[in-house]
């Protein structure tokens, strides 16, 4: 029935585009969503793949002008490759592998979704990811087609999924993403750009995925996580800081973006504490890119310190909700200590939490460095910094970053006398110093 539905009734002129059907009718859609649903299990899953029903889709993909069955049999290819011996056979059949990734080109969203979950499938198997790896940096239009949905979808599902693609291809392969990278810096379609004026913009990867991360932050914690991911994954090369902060506004809008999460958002002062364990992954990722951007952009107004007292006050906060949830893991790992299970959460959670931790006290350190007495005032005044907040600071750089600390204890004693000497009376090894 289905190779009825994309075959036109009366081969000829007459039967074509016209005479391909555009909507499924009820019964046939029914009929083959229970297929749809069925392929999830794994013994109906290889019978559709004895009974070559991946030729069949391949043929729904060339014909059929209904997006509906489009969608539909993505997804059924999709629970089909969950299962290993199907995804493979699936991946290495060049053909189907190059028709599924045109339908990233589609401008159906269900279809975009269903290609995506499919491909991220894929790359989620070790045995095949690195055969759709080596076929997407041979399609440059896989960049232009995501690019496209970052920038200009406004569904918020297929936007998370289409940055768990990204996210995954760039932890695979530092290659591709370098690739990605310099994409959007000198378009290289080839000759056929000067002969389409129709072409796609020429995207720049940054500007995409903040696009993007607009996109899905209130609605999608999860899809906020993956895209503050893949924006700490460009920054582990030189290549990908560049991208962020020589941006026409010079990484103005990232710094932006990750400012507003961090000082707005995550994190605030009316949370509980335990919050940070919630949001350590994300934390992360965004101090990450900040701390970056603030060792490479020192010059640039936005990391000028008069303007982020806010966000050492934020750093301290979360360096003080960490302090209550170690003590908590302590507790818990007491009480769980004949449970193995219990103890390698706690493990993990405890390691996670380090991460956090230690990109906290590398940023928190360098703007530190940065204060002058007028910009100290200015804490003070606005009560991000006092002497409990820089006991916190003191307390978690001390002894790395001491070179830091004192740095700022000379500034702070210019602006407030008492305080430096109450915090140099709680930290003894400061006196030798100063």
């Amino acid at each position: 029935r289905l190779s009825q539905v994309i075959a036109p009734a009366e081969p000829g002129p007459a039967a074509s585009p016209e005479g391909a059907r555009t909507e499924l009718d009820e019964e046939m859609e029914n009929d083959i969503c229970k297929v749809w649903d069925m392929s999830m299990d794994e013994d109906v899953a290889l019978f559709l793949q004895e009974f070559n029903a991946p030729d069949i889709f391949m043929g729904v993909f060339a014909k059929s002008k209904c997006p509906r069955l489009t969608e539909i049999c993505v997804g059924i290819l999709g629970n089909m490759a969950c299962f290993q011996d199907i995804c493979m056979s699936i991946s290495k059949d060049e053909n189907l592998g190059q028709v599924l990734l045109q339908r990233l080109c589609d401008s159906d969203s269900p279809t975009l979704l269903e290609t995506s979950r499919l491909l991220l499938t894929c790359l989620s198997q070790p045995e095949v990811a690195n055969v759709w790896v080596e076929r997407i940096r041979e399609n440059p239009s896989v960049y232009d087609c995501v690019c496209f949905i970052m920038s200009s979808s406004t569904n918020v599902e297929l936007l998370v999924k289409v940055g768990e693609v990204v996210d995954k291809l760039f932890d695979l392969d530092e290659e591709l993403m370098l690739n990605w990278i310099k994409n959007g810096t000198c378009h290289s379609v080839g000759p056929s750009v000067d002969d389409s004026p129709e072409e796609l913009p020429d995207f720049k990867i940054v500007p995409c995925i903040l696009e993007a991360a607009k996109q899905v932050r209130s609605d999608n914690p999860e899809g906020l996580d993956v895209y503050m991911h893949i924006l700490q994954l460009l920054t582990t090369v030189d290549e990908g800081i560049q991208a962020i902060v020589q941006a026409p506004d010079g990484g103005k809008e990232t710094w932006s973006l990750l400012y507003d999460l961090v000082c707005q958002e995550l994190c605030q002062p009316d949370d509980p504490p335990i919050i940070v364990q919630e949001q350590k992954t994300v934390l992360a990722s965004i101090l990450s890119v900040l701390s970056a951007m603030f060792a490479s952009q020192t010059e640039q107004e936005y990391t000028r310190m008069r303007k982020n007292m806010p966000l050492i006050g934020s750093l301290i906060r979360i360096l003080q909700y960490m302090e209550g949830c170690g003590k908590r893991a302590v507790d818990n790992s007491k009480e769980s200590e004949q449970e193995e299970t219990g103890r390698t959460d706690v493990n993990e959670e405890d390691f996670h939490l380090k991460i956090l931790k230690d990109i906290c006290c590398e940023l928190l350190s360098n703007m530190l460095q940065e204060l002058t007495k007028e910009n100290t005032l200015e804490g003070l005044h606005q009560g991000h910094l006092n002497e409990q907040t820089c006991s916190c600071a003191f307390q978690n750089l001390l002894p790395l970053y001491s070179a830091s600390v004192e740095s700022f204890l000379e500034v702070l004693r210019e602006a407030d006398q008492t305080l430096a000497d109450n915090l140099e009376k709680r930290f003894p090894s400061l006196k030798v110093h100063t």
